[in-house]
């Protein structure tokens, strides 16, 4: 094909953020979080790559707040990717037992389901950690059946299939969702034993150099297991745990009955190896109210405009440093609405 022209009265820029282009993560990384990891798995197709926001910048957009970013740590390896270096998000319940490459229990509030951004800040900006990428869960099949909820719609499939028989089967019957299931059976990143010093073996192979002690393994994981025992305990994650299966809903469907990691009625261990997705730029091309682009001098670009992630969700950075799953779908569509009225108007 060769070069071609199009033009029109208005263009919109929504060619998304940069979390397929890792080289420009790391290039806008934020001090703030630490040193950038040296590897990641892709949260986002690989079209988000930042060149439309590469041309918006070179025809004369301002582009604002290239520091804010939303990146998940509880990234796994796809087994049946859709675009390169594929990268699937682990919605975790509160059970499973969060270590850092070396072993150790990551503190209060880096819990599964917690806090997002302060555990990659703490994996990043601890000095004997950022040198590694990745962490680890240790849970039970109990744990797994019950709270492993994956990103994406293509492991949904009780929710995208409008079965509602599937919906309770899936939540309320035996073993985990197929999805997940599928991931435990053929992702590179799982390891399922009988023993937890099976299992450390296991977790160690997936990783260049063995980092982790049986024994000290087994120490963090008999503490956490002699909190889950009383009810009474002052463990932070284990009082989360029962708080949250005082709500029906997660009783049933989301948070499992509170159990030892090592009671083998519970089993098998099974530890997954996490690394750092790729996922969304909470800054991007600074807009009016209209999501008209604007210049650096704070002029309106006339005729091109901006939304959703390209624009920040909304002016260049609307979410500020933080953010939550479920909000950025309502700044695109904000932003397509004020750029779309304008655009007609």
């Amino acid at each position: 094909m060769g070069d071609f022209t199009l033009r029109a009265p208005s263009v919109l820029i929504a060619t998304g953020g940069i979390g397929g282009n890792h080289d420009k993560v790391r290039r806008f990384w934020p001090k703030r979080l630490g040193r950038p990891p040296r590897t990641m798995v892709t949260g986002v197709p690989a079209y988000v790559d930042g060149r439309g926001l590469d041309i918006a910048e070179a025809a004369g957009a301002r582009l604002v707040n290239r520091d804010r970013m939303w990146h998940y740590v509880e990234g796994l390896r796809n087994w049946n990717p859709i675009w390169p270096g594929h990268g699937i998000r682990i919605l975790p319940g509160p059970s499973s037992l969060w270590l850092d490459a070396l072993g150790r229990r990551l503190p209060f509030p880096a819990l599964p389901g917690y806090d997002t951004l302060s555990t990659l800040r703490y994996l990043r900006t601890t000095p004997d950690l950022a040198a590694h990428d990745h962490s680890w869960f240790i849970l039970t099949q109990s744990i797994i059946e019950k709270e492993f909820a994956l990103s994406g719609s293509e492991q949904n499939g009780d929710i995208t299939s409008g079965d509602w028989l599937r919906v309770l089967k899936t939540r309320l019957g035996k073993g985990a969702s197929p999805e997940v299931e599928a991931f435990k059976a053929r992702g590179a990143d799982f390891v399922a034993a009988q023993d937890l010093e099976t299992l450390v073996a296991g977790m160690n192979a997936l990783t260049p150099t063995p980092l982790l002690k049986a024994e000290a393994v087994r120490r963090v994981v008999e503490a956490r297991d002699a909190q889950m025992a009383t009810p009474f305990a002052k463990d932070l994650q284990v009082r989360g745990v029962h708080n949250a299966r005082r709500y029906l809903g997660d009783r049933l469907a989301r948070v499992a009955k509170p159990h030892r990691l090592l009671d083998p009625a519970a089993g098998p261990l099974i530890g997954v190896k996490l690394s750092v997705l790729t996922r969304k730029s909470l800054g991007g091309v600074q807009t009016d109210l209209d999501s008209r682009v604007l210049r650096a001098d704070g002029t309106v670009l006339e005729g091109l405009y901006a939304a959703g992630e390209a624009a920040g969700f909304g002016g260049g950075g609307a979410h500020g440093y933080n953010a939550l799953e479920g909000t950025f779908l309502g700044g695109c569509l904000f932003t397509g609405r004020a750029a779309g009225r304008a655009m007609a108007g």
